[in-house]
C-alpha cells in the first residue's frame, strides 16, 4: 500500500510562487501515474496535473498551464508542483495522488491511493 503525503502549503500573495512536495512511502509503480488534484471551500475536487512516473510525460488543467510545473524525483519517491504567478483563484487544498496506469490521468476516479492534503491560500 503506497502512502502520500505532502508538504508546502501556506499562506502567500498574488504573483507569488510556491513549491508543493509529495513523498510515497511504497512502490510506486513503473506504469503508475501521479497526479496533483485541488478542491477549494465548496467546489468539487478537481484536476491540476499529472505526470507518467516512469516515461515523465505530463498534462495539465488548462486554468494552470504555464504557470504550474509538475516533476517528480524518482530517486527519492517524490512528486512536486512548481507553482508560479499564484492567482487568489488557486486557493483550495492541494492534493497528490497516485494511479496504478497513465491511462486516465486527468480522473480523479482514476486514483487508488491519496495524500491528506496540504493547503494554498492566496491572498489579494
Amino acid at each position: 500500500q503506497v502512502q502520500l503525503v505532502e508538504s508546502g502549503g501556506r499562506l502567500v500573495q498574488a504573483g507569488d510562487s510556491l513549491r508543493l512536495s509529495c513523498t510515497a512511502s511504497g512502490r510506486i509503480g513503473s506504469s503508475a501515474a501521479m497526479g496533483w488534484f485541488r478542491q477549494g471551500s465548496g467546489n468539487e475536487r478537481e484536476f491540476v496535473a499529472a505526470i507518467g512516473w516512469t516515461g515523465g510525460a505530463s498534462t495539465y488543467a488548462d486554468s494552470v498551464r504555464g504557470r504550474f510545473t509538475i516533476s517528480r524525483d524518482m530517486a527519492k519517491n517524490m512528486v512536486f508542483l512548481q507553482m508560479d504567478s499564484l492567482k487568489p483563484d488557486d486557493t483550495a487544498r492541494y492534493y497528490c495522488a497516485r494511479a496504478d496506469t497513465t491511462a486516465a490521468m486527468r480522473n480523479a476516479g482514476w486514483y487508488r491511493n491519496w495524500g491528506q492534503g496540504t493547503q494554498v491560500t492566496v491572498s489579494s
